[in-house]
């Protein structure tokens, strides 16, 4: 799994002796001319000792596999931006709210490409997806159209109904299984995910697929395992780092075992994103009318670009509406689970406001507390800990030092969360502190969750409207508690801030308390 993703880099052995010392010598002789170019006549930011083997620089030190806590607390030594070696690759890290805001918005025009690892260059078709790609004629277009038709207020407006149908869902699935097993606890990810995923296909192609023949795969496909191949594998594979990622002058050592992996990881998601075109395309002529995404994309680009290329531009709002969303709401839910007093005020709230009618989006505009709670949710446990690398092709300045070109920039949202001069007792859930003036919840930039200025992520509203509706409604009709012993079960999955372990909770209806 890419979990390991820095340690993994230490594992591939070389093919021989020669090779090691002949790689030595290119490194260190790039290293120190890079080193000697930085200190002519240039202000840098502070640089964390480098322990040992100078070829490898702060590599070492990320052995562990969550590096954005290792950069917070750097942070709080170097200060808000300081300066790593990542084997061949110098990169500037910032950990603090206006530092990176000052990167994403006023130096924008400096560091507006992308910095794939060779896993994501091969996953995004080489920066074939808005959230990839660099800042070009090609990012433009589709965030436009991927904003007027599917994820902008007026798209948004359009697929109301696919939302309640999938929040309705949930609460009846809740339901059935609260009455069938009442003493069992429920998992919450197994329902929320399954709906969710459903969601995202009704957008996307217009029907929820319950199973998909794949003719290159030779298999008639479930749901499941076609989620398991659009999202589950894709997650799971984009962060995955050989060694080469850190050497780009040595890309042309073969790494097989690695590379293989993500290949065939890319060539089953094709395959799927294929069939589930040629399976619109058949039904089209029968009269089927669908207002999805996909009919927008046939129209507007069939004839300019390729099958595959299509499918990326249509697997992309489907990866991301199926992700990202559930993570904010199922760590929103944990912490209300484990926390009775707040969640009794959310409930009071909603009471107040709705009274015998059921949450909807109508109504959150009325419901402070309960965006108060997902603002809070965001900041502590922000769906992307690390913003895809930028790199910087012209000299810029950012904090008042000077970043040359050639540098990479590393936005770690995890602790411009934690930053102790902007947040009172970072590490507690507290979502009364949203409720202050000064942590404006309409203010992105105070938790940069959904990045910010041009490259401001188009499915922010859809994630705001599921996950807030969700989380009202669901406290609305339950009472929910962690198993004893859980309260702490807070680890996360590899380089993401996914929940480890599906929350487990108990789950009681409110007409029942």
């Amino acid at each position: 799994m890419g979990t390991d993703t820095f340690e993994s880099i230490f594992t591939v052995p070389f093919a021989s002796a020669i090779v090691v010392v002949a790689i030595s010598l290119v490194l260190l002789f790039l290293v120190k001319g890079q080193r000697k170019m930085f200190s002519v006549n240039c202000e840098l930011p502070p640089v964390p000792k480098v322990p040992g083997v100078p070829l490898l620089g702060n590599l070492l030190q990320l052995k562990e596999k969550k590096p954005y806590k290792t950069f917070t607390n750097w942070a709080e030594i170097y200060g808000p931006i300081y300066s790593i070696q990542l084997g061949s690759s110098h990169a500037i890290v910032l950990s603090n709210a206006e530092v990176a805001k000052e990167a994403m918005v006023t130096r924008f025009p400096s560091i507006s490409t992308r910095k794939l690892s060779n896993a994501l260059t091969i996953l995004t078709n080489d920066k074939c997806m808005v959230a990839t790609s660099d800042y070009n004629d090609f990012h433009k277009t589709v965030k436009k159209h991927i904003l007027n038709y599917l994820l902008g207020p007026s798209a948004q407006k359009g697929n109301r109904s696919i939302r309640e149908t999938m929040l309705k869902n949930v609460v009846d699935h809740f339901n059935t299984r609260v009455k069938s097993r009442p003493l069992e606890a429920v998992n919450f990810r197994e329902i929320f995910e399954s709906e969710l995923f459903g969601l995202s296909l009704k957008q996307a192609i217009g029907p929820d697929l319950q199973s998909l023949y794949v003719e290159e795969l030779g298999a008639t496909l479930s749901r499941r395992e076609i989620f398991q191949i659009l999202v589950s594998d894709m997650m799971q594979g984009a962060i995955e780092v050989d060694w080469r990622d850190f050497f780009p002058y040595l890309r042309w050592i073969p790494c097989k075992q690695v590379e293989a992996k993500i290949r065939k990881l890319d060539v089953r998601r094709k395959a799927v994103m294929k069939s589930l075109i040629r399976e619109h395309k058949k039904r089209a002529p029968e009269g089927e009318e669908t207002k999805s995404y996909i009919d927008f994309l046939l129209l507007e680009f069939s004839s300019t670009m390729t099958e595959t290329e299509l499918g990326m531009l249509l697997w992309e709002p489907i990866i991301e509406s199926s992700d990202t969303t559930l993570v904010t709401t199922e760590w929103a839910i944990f912490e209300l689970a484990k926390d009775p007093e707040r969640q009794n005020r959310l409930y009071q709230e909603i009471q107040s406001v709705c009274g015998s009618d059921e949450v909807t989006e109508d109504h959150l505009s009325q419901l402070p507390y309960l965006s108060a709670i997902f603002h809070e949710t965001l900041r502590k446990h922000s769906p992307v800990p690390i913003v895809p690398i930028r790199y910087v092709h012209e000299d810029t300045q950012i904090g008042g030092y000077h970043i040359p070109a050639g540098s990479e920039i590393i936005i770690n949202l995890y602790g411009c969360s934690r930053d102790k001069t902007q947040w009172e007792n970072p590490e507690e859930w507290l979502p009364e502190r949203f409720l202050d003036d000064k942590y404006d919840p309409h203010d992105l930039y105070k938790t940069m969750a959904f990045g910010a200025g041009k490259r401001l992520c188009a499915g922010s509203l859809q994630a705001m409207l599921i996950s807030c509706t969700s989380i009202g409604r669901l406290v609305q009709e339950f009472q929910w508690t962690v198993q004893p012993g859980e309260e702490e079960d807070v680890d996360t999955l590899g380089l993401t801030t996914h929940k480890l372990h599906p929350l487990h909770a108990i789950v009681k209806p409110r007409g029942q308390i």
